[in-house]
């Protein structure tokens, strides 16, 4: 099995372009989404270590928001416990779909966590700022202050493409986007 991790800057198109491979995506952020709403063991070991933010199950995301801005430490704690249950249900798919030719791991802090294996492909998305500030400020919840924390945890966007073995370029263009995802398989088959 292929594993490819999709890396790039937050707004930057990284689901989208998951999904263009056609193959099978774990996708982190949905995951992290379905905990907050059935898994009520994240919702009580959040609520122990922040009882002032974390009232009642299922989890809102306007309180992990209100958490996250009330203390910049906050945040890696809500990762910590977050993390463990998102890298079992990684684990699940990863079984799933063992007998998969490719696999794509669309996980935001991939490299942070130390989720990725020495022979996964990594792919960085590069986008334009201008155009990833646009589409970010057009999204329902969309904090600024929220954005520049989950910015300062992760790894620089100069080191992910570094590590990345192919860059495609996001304008945002299907047809653009489809042609440069083709290319990157053909190169990877």
């Amino acid at each position: 099995m292929i594993r490819i991790g999709i890396l790039g800057d937050i707004g930057s198109g990284k689901s989208y372009i998951s999904k263009c491979f056609g193959y099978p995506v774990f996708n982190a952020d949905k995951q992290v989404s379905k905990l907050y709403k059935k898994n009520r063991r994240i919702f009580l070991k959040l609520k122990k270590i922040l009882p002032k933010h974390f009232k009642s199950f299922p989890i809102n995301k306007k309180e992990v928001s209100n958490a996250i801005l009330a203390k910049n430490n906050n945040l890696k704690k809500i990762v910590h416990v977050v993390h463990s249950e998102v890298r079992k249900e990684m684990n699940i798919f990863l079984k799933k779909n063992k007998k998969r030719k490719i696999v794509i791991l669309d996980i935001p802090l991939l490299l942070e966590n130390k989720l990725n294996k020495k022979n996964d492909i990594l792919i960085f998305v590069q986008a334009s700022k201008t155009k990833i500030t646009k589409r970010l400020r057009k999204r329902l919840n969309y904090n600024n202050k929220i954005l520049e924390i989950f910015k300062n945890i992760q790894l620089p966007l100069h080191y992910k493409r570094k590590k990345s073995k192919f860059v495609i370029k996001n304008n945002f263009s299907d047809k653009s986007v489809k042609k440069e995802v083709k290319k990157v398989l053909n190169k990877i088959l």
